[in-house]
């Protein structure tokens, strides 16, 4: 069980969201950077969807109330557990009685806990992700608030074995040349949107080449950029359609919205472009006053990165799963 000492600004139970529920205008949900997400179980020897704490701007304090396995991935905080430094993108052991205390530094502003056997909190519609405007999923449907106590669920065959072989102070991490660029003024790729031939010349030349900023009206439904305007070259009448994750709208007045986790289901404004789903974690990790440019790349590029992306990810879960059997089994003995 972990308990809450203090919430932080906003820490939420996610998975990876509600899938095929869209039609029926259900909001997906789910963690905004699913790369840190996915990764942080792995880690702890959990499946990739297994619900973790997602940890915005301002840390908690945490109180593990059994000893446990843990892993926190993520950008833009450091982790100090009973006093003594805690690296990111590693495995944990943590004794009954710890505390764990997350502190905002650097750039990025999220961060995801997961603990072996995941947050056990019941599921909505085949998801524990929290939906905070629906009070839906996660911990009664809301943000953590100090006191509330979780449950931790069954450690799995892996988790077990990556517990009863490490250290108290883990040697090995993911190494960096597998993890998002999180730097300061993050180029993100995108692919052209489905009506990017509305808009003037000039106006696909701005968002190329101008950068963005990011409003202080921004929450887990949409970024609101503020730059140069952009203008369609003839004002019309559109349908509203499927948007994604990452999928980039104008409205009327000329400041576009990159749709996030917890976007609409439908949008009637034109699309200039869709971000590029290895690049959704650098846009995750930005925060109100965080600056990006756009960088025009071909749907085939995008796909081919993907599949990199997702090559890298297999390999460590093979990693693991092969280092957690060896060292399990060498520790059992």
């Amino acid at each position: 069980m972990i308990k809450i000492i203090k919430p932080g600004m906003l820490t939420t139970v996610q998975d990876l969201g509600r899938s095929g529920y869209q039609k029926y205008g259900v909001v997906q949900s789910g963690a905004m950077d699913a790369f840190a997400h996915r990764i942080a179980n792995l880690l702890a020897g959990n499946p990739e969807n297994e619900a973790t704490l997602e940890i915005t701007l301002t840390g908690p304090v945490l109180e593990f109330q059994n000893d446990t396995l843990i892993a926190i991935c993520g950008s833009g905080f450091h982790a100090v557990l009973d006093g003594k430094p805690v690296g990111l993108w590693r495995p944990k052991k943590v004794k009954s009685g710890s505390e764990l205390i997350l502190r905002q530094d650097g750039i990025g502003c999220r961060v995801y806990l997961a603990v072996s056997g995941g947050i056990s909190v019941p599921e909505v519609l085949k998801s524990k992700s929290t939906y905070l405007r629906a009070k839906i999923g996660g911990f009664n449907g809301r943000a953590l608030q100090a006191g509330d106590v979780l449950e931790t669920g069954i450690p799995g065959k892996v988790s077990r074995q990556l517990t009863a072989s490490l250290e108290y102070h883990s040697a090995w991490s993911v190494s960096k040349n597998m993890l998002p660029d999180y730097g300061p003024f993050p180029t993100i790729r995108v692919v052209p949107g489905r009506h990017e031939d509305l808009f003037t010349a000039e106006s696909i030349g701005t968002f190329f080449r101008e950068p963005y900023r990011l409003s202080q009206n921004s929450d887990r439904m949409g970024y609101r950029l503020e730059g140069p305007k952009l203008a369609v070259k003839a004002t019309q009448e559109m349908l509203s359609e499927s948007v994604g994750f990452g999928t980039i709208q104008v409205p009327s007045g000329g400041e576009p919205i990159v749709l996030l986790a917890d976007r609409q289901t439908t949008g009637g404004y034109p699309k200039i472009a869709q971000v590029a789903s290895v690049d959704l974690p650098l846009l995750a990790q930005l925060k109100p006053g965080d600056e990006l440019r756009f960088k025009k790349i071909t749907l085939q590029e995008a796909q081919l990165l993907y599949i990199e992306r997702e090559k890298q990810i297999r390999m460590l879960k093979g990693t693991i799963a092969y280092q957690a059997k060896r060292r399990g089994t060498h520790a059992e003995h």
